[in-house]
């Protein structure tokens, strides 16, 4: 079967391209590693020069080079391997700053050529007619780089990126690793005051009493905190640094998701009973002073940490590419450790899994060369997942890399990157077998020889490369104790807003925003949870309910 769908997809690809011999495709600049005509078409290159004009987030990396966000040695690699001209409509630096100008963009009808967007964004642009329907040109020039991606996720990402039937935008592809909160803790600290690693809430607070009060960084003061904190509480679907998210996982809490309850239906998790005993747990730690007491007020959530300040706080599995990379570059001293914890009063531990996509690359209405994005989309990605065949030039940019500290990705086009859904676990697998002596390092692909490397450095002379310790501390350490914890993992039943959020949410947002902090700070009573939610239910929370009640169930 497989083999027919391969013939009839070359039928398809002779006759596209005899649709478009004024384009002029030809060969790529170094042939792909698999040599049939699916495969090389998605990195064929153009004869004559294609432009796109593309909405670009600037990252926070600097070119200091003399070049441009959009003529650097990254952007014209991939213009030399694809004779597509990438020219940046408009830029937008942050998350925030970057979605307010992609609203803008449909709002005014003045969409550049290719974007990414955000759910309620796709949802407007479908509804409005305005993106290309990509289900045949994806079929003919998405890579099997990237088609394997998404097959990963079980079809799960392209249909939540497609209506009726149509493919409306390219998804990225949410990580399973990337979900579970860790708590990471000076390890260096926990052992020169002799106290056992963490799993239950007890365990935390008597580390941070100790933190707090026994000098572990021995310079005579008390001037460290147990435990940092994120000013906004959780992160509620992408967890972060700091983010409070796992406390209240360990009361079966899911703030800003919706879920279902134990009897099957659907509430919103900021209002369950669940998330006022986590609020009463965090409200306890504070006034004890074993949560940082001014969690809430820096600028940077991550500061104390990297001043080397902080015992404990949480985050994903890859902390040490940031922030503890740079902690350690301050302190070499540093040695932090992953736990999974807090456990629930049964000894589980329990996420919430993030949904597998949220961002999806849209292809504006009528643009005449749409398989010239997903053509981008390949090239980058193979690039980022280390296949790229064009050994040399890829050298030259890896020396870049090295030379500047700016990372290949901030300056693809699009910021949307795919991987397979259990590439972590994947990864970690392959290297242990590697390092039991199972398997040939040699047959390891080269993504995870890469990190194999690194880990086996690291290992003979820690410290040395602070680029492989990023790597080799967040696999041996974040990633081991992913694959070898029980995780009870909780799905959200919906994401995207509903007809009354475009107008209620933000104040209804506010609200618990307030609530929650005031509660944690101690400026207001834990009965104050009970005023929120009846205000919540008051205020559109009951009827946005059952709005999203009725649009799960339609699913």
């Amino acid at each position: 079967m497989k083999f027919w769908k391969s013939i009839l997809l070359v039928f398809m690809v002779i006759g596209m391209t005899s649709c478009r011999d004024n384009i002029g495709i030809v060969d790529s600049v170094a042939s792909p590693q698999a040599g049939d005509e699916a495969t090389s078409i998605a990195y064929s290159k153009y004869e004559d020069p294609i432009v796109i004009r593309v909405g670009f987030k600037v990252p926070d990396s600097r070119l200091n080079t003399g070049d441009s966000n959009d003529n650097n040695p990254i952007t014209r690699y991939l213009e030399s391997i694809t004779n597509i001209k990438v020219v940046h409509s408009w830029e937008a630096k942050g998350e925030d700053a970057f979605t307010q100008k992609v609203q803008l963009a449909i709002d005014s009808n003045d969409l550049p050529d290719a974007m990414v967007v955000d759910r309620d964004q796709l949802k407007k642009l479908i509804d409005n007619d305005m993106i290309e329907d990509l289900t045949e040109t994806y079929k003919i020039y998405g890579s099997e780089l990237i088609k394997d991606m998404y097959n990963s996720t079980k079809g799960e990402a392209l249909e939540d990126a497609s209506r009726d039937g149509k493919l409306y935008g390219l998804p990225n592809v949410a990580i399973d690793a990337d979900s579970p909160v860790l708590l990471w803790v000076r390890q260096d600290w926990l052992e020169k005051l002799e106290l056992r690693p963490p799993q239950t809430f007890e365990d935390i607070e008597k580390i941070a009493k100790a933190f707090i009060e026994k000098d572990p960084d021995g310079n005579g003061k008390r001037d460290t905190v147990g435990l940092s904190g994120y000013k906004n509480i959780v992160y509620g679907t992408k967890p972060l640094v700091n983010g409070l998210d796992a406390v209240f996982s360990a009361f079966h809490a899911f703030p800003t998701n919706w879920i279902k309850d134990k009897n099957g239906n659907i509430v919103y998790g900021s209002i369950t009973p669940e998330t006022k005993q986590a609020l009463a747990k965090l409200a306890d730690w504070y006034k004890h002073g074993l949560l940082d007491p001014d969690f809430a007020l820096y600028k940077e959530t991550q500061e104390p940490i990297i001043t080397g300040k902080s015992g404990m706080f949480f985050g994903p599995w890859w902390m040490p590419y940031y922030p503890l990379s740079e902690a350690v570059a301050l302190d070499t001293k540093a040695e932090w450790r992953a736990y999974a914890a807090p456990v629930d009063d049964s000894g589980k531990f329990v996420a919430h899994l993030a949904p597998v996509t949220d961002r999806y690359l849209v292809v504006r209405k009528g643009l005449e060369h749409p398989e010239a994005v997903i053509k981008q989309l390949n090239v980058f990605t193979r690039l980022e997942r280390r296949q790229d065949p064009n050994q040399e030039e890829v050298k030259k940019l890896g020396d870049f890399s090295a030379q500047t500290g700016i990372q290949l990705r901030a300056y693809y086009p699009f910021d949307l990157l795919i991987d397979y859904r259990d590439a972590i676990e994947k990864h970690y697998a392959d290297i242990q077998q590697a390092l039991h002596g199972k398997i040939d390092p040699d047959t390891l692909n080269s993504d995870t020889r890469l990190i194999y490397d690194q880990w086996v450095a690291e290992t003979e002379q820690p410290k040395k490369d602070l680029e492989g310790w990023k790597a080799a501390n967040a696999y041996k350490y974040g990633v081991a104790v992913l694959t070898s914890t029980a995780i009870e993992g909780v799905r959200g039943v919906f994401y995207g807003n509903t007809r009354l959020m475009k107008t209620k949410w933000p104040e209804l947002q506010n609200l618990e925003n307030e609530t929650f902090l005031n509660i944690i700070v101690g400026d207001s009573p834990l009965s104050d949870f009970d005023v929120f939610v009846a205000k919540w239910k008051s205020m559109g929370g009951e009827e946005i309910t059952e709005e999203v009640a009725e649009i799960v169930k339609q699913k």
